[in-house]
């Protein structure tokens, strides 16, 4: 009989990758097959020419782009010199988490599936596209997914003679224990030797300064932030990425430590509960609770549904746990978005709304009750020709109103927004990662660059790196609501206008009756922008919010294209598509 070895690879960006990884793990386990879950780049790729099965979910970032935990793999895969019958040994199945309101919805699960046929692998089943804009999230599709691959692959990989699969009554053991010292070890806590600068060994950067760019009446709090990266090894250019690894607040982790009853100075060491488990990499050993509470659990993130199946286990109280189990069953999914998904409600929330299961939740458990902290990415918003050894960033503070009284506040944002050189040594976790957006290296190539709001970040970066260079033909289209409130680094963008280093074009959509977006300024200067692009081979550039602008820019540039160049609306979309594939038309979105 074939070994009962199931592997399953993801490539997760914000974690619900992982998450759904985790739950095929959990559920191979009751089938007793020997399951790894790892991230696509932690897996050495040259050895999937030997595995018979495995499962991939993936999602797909950006601009139909694969997550940064997959990005070698990627490269890897469709290397030319594969072999055709490379895979031709692997059943698999591949479960893609995409958001059909972006172009490329699940762009990489579908690339993929087609990739592993292409080298010989055997499909279970079609390719799944779970879809974050479905009412009941991306589970709608991967439940009736799931039952539908155990039934495929049982009768492939029979269960041992004499074992049944084990019962959802039945708790599975936790990923790690924690084992107490007695008392810690000075090295608790404590900065391993300085290595060079990366996701495993961020670089502690103090805060220079920390500026509102937006008048204090203005709604939206933005900041001009700076860091010494000094001695860091990092170097950067227009259009790369700064990651920042944020922390809770310091009253959300004593409320946390006081629901859970913990000792925040209590020292511990993780063990894995199965050999072949990796400890998790930014955890240092020994810990204190203290340090695993504010630096590593995500207490603020709006808990999925694995966290409310895991927590009714804990439940000593019969109330609690029916309603906990109803959550986590399928039935109670519109239930569970009305109360976690739609007013987010916070891991922390909900665990102060379940008292009595919350103060029994054995500490074993926690990493799997609780995922790690993501990193955030921001744009960088400066060029080392012009400040050398230093980062600038542009950062939106994120707060809204939901039906809970308390608002709703980004933890990344609201922490770096607290922080202030004032306090004395303030230090921020970074690292610096290479960027989707790619500048023209060649001197004479006029860019267009059209960012609104704290899209303009990358520009920023890119026309200071210009101007030290001494290239003209910069032309910035940016929007905002008002010149008087929301108009980021103005006198700086006048000054280059005066210099002649910047053609600048404003719209300040809320100055006047009629709303004007950078799109009717793109359709007002059609003339300029059709010829920079025909004869002077200019590059465009779109940043921003990935709502609807960047589909009314298109909108506009393609009524351009059809009115200045007499193309035809097919030959219009054909010529920015064209614009695309050559990277002479780049955009880097978020939502």
């Amino acid at each position: 009989m074939a070994e009962r070895k199931l592997l399953v690879l993801f490539g997760s960006q914000t974690g619900t990758a992982q998450d759904t990884a985790e739950r095929i793990g959990r559920e191979a386990k009751r089938r007793h097959f020997h399951c790894r879950v790892e991230a696509l780049d932690s897996y050495p790729v040259a050895q999937l020419i030997q595995e018979l099965l495995v499962v991939f979910v993936c999602a797909t970032t950006g601009q139909g782009d694969p997550p940064d935990n997959m990005k070698n793999f990627w490269r890897f895969i469709f290397r030319k010199n594969l072999s055709p019958a490379s895979l031709c040994q692997m059943d698999y199945a591949v479960l893609g988490l995409g958001d059909s309101s972006y172009p490329k919805f699940n762009f990489i699960a579908k690339k993929l599936h087609k990739r592993l046929q292409q080298l010989g692998a055997s499909p279970i089943l079609p390719v799944a596209l779970g879809d974050d804009q479905h009412d009941l999230g991306p589970d709608a599709v991967v439940d009736p997914w799931l039952l539908d691959l155990w039934g495929r692959i049982l009768p492939l990989y029979p269960l041992p003679p004499g074992l049944g699969i084990i019962s959802p009554d039945v708790l599975l053991p936790s990923k790690f224990t924690l084992h107490f010292l007695d008392e810690c070890s000075s090295g608790c806590d404590g900065e391993a030797d300085r290595q060079a600068t990366s996701e495993l060994h961020p670089f502690a950067a103090r805060v220079v300064s920390n500026l509102r760019v937006t008048a204090e009446s203005h709604f939206q709090d933005v900041r001009l932030i700076e860091f010494d990266v000094t001695g860091s090894g990092i170097e950067y250019s227009a259009g790369d990425v700064v990651m920042i690894q944020p922390r809770n607040a310091p009253e959300d982790v004593q409320q946390f430590c006081q629901l859970l009853r913990l000792d925040p100075d209590r020292c511990f060491v993780l063990k894995p509960s199965e050999p072949r488990t990796p400890l998790p990499a930014h955890l240092p050993q020994p810990c204190t609770i203290q340090h695993l509470v504010a630096c590593y659990l995500d207490i603020s993130c709006v808990p999925r549904r694995s966290f409310f199946e895991l927590l009714s286990w804990f439940s000593p109280n019969e109330l609690e746990r029916e309603k906990l189990q109803e959550f986590s069953s399928a039935q109670g999914q519109e239930e569970l978005y009305s109360y976690c998904n739609r007013p987010r409600r916070t891991t922390l929330e909900v665990l102060c709304d379940f008292p009595h299961t919350t103060c029994a939740v054995p500490l074993d458990y926690l990493l799997d009750l609780i995922p790690c902290i993501q990193p955030r990415a921001f744009s960088i918003a400066s060029s080392m020709l012009a400040l050398p050894n230093r980062l600038q960033i542009l950062l939106a503070v994120v707060q809204y109103k939901t039906r809970l009284s308390k608002p709703r506040r980004g933890l990344c944002s609201t922490w770096l927004a607290s922080l202030h050189p004032q306090q004395g040594d303030v230090r921020v976790p970074l690292w610096v990662k290479r960027g989707g957006m790619k500048f023209p290296v060649e001197p004479d190539t006029p860019i267009i660059m059209i960012g609104p709001g704290t899209g303009v970040a990358p520009f920023r970066a890119a026309i200071q790196e210009r101007v030290a260079h001494g290239r003209k033909g910069n032309y910035l289209f940016f929007g905002c609501r008002q010149k008087s409130k929301d108009f980021y680094c103005g006198a700086e963008w006048q000054e280059l206008v005066k210099s002649g280093h910047l053609t600048l074009f404003t719209a300040f959509s809320r100055d006047q009756e009629e709303k004007i977006y950078v799109q009717h300024r793109i359709r007002e200067n059609q003339g300029l922008v059709w010829d920079l692009l025909n004869r002077g081979n200019a590059h465009i550039y779109l940043a921003g919010n990935a709502k609807q602008m960047p589909a009314a820019v298109a909108e506009a540039l393609k009524s351009v294209f059809q009115l200045e160049g007499n193309l035809s609306p097919s030959e219009a979309e054909e010529y920015l598509t064209t614009l695309e594939r050559s990277r002479r038309f780049q955009m880097e979105t978020w939502s």
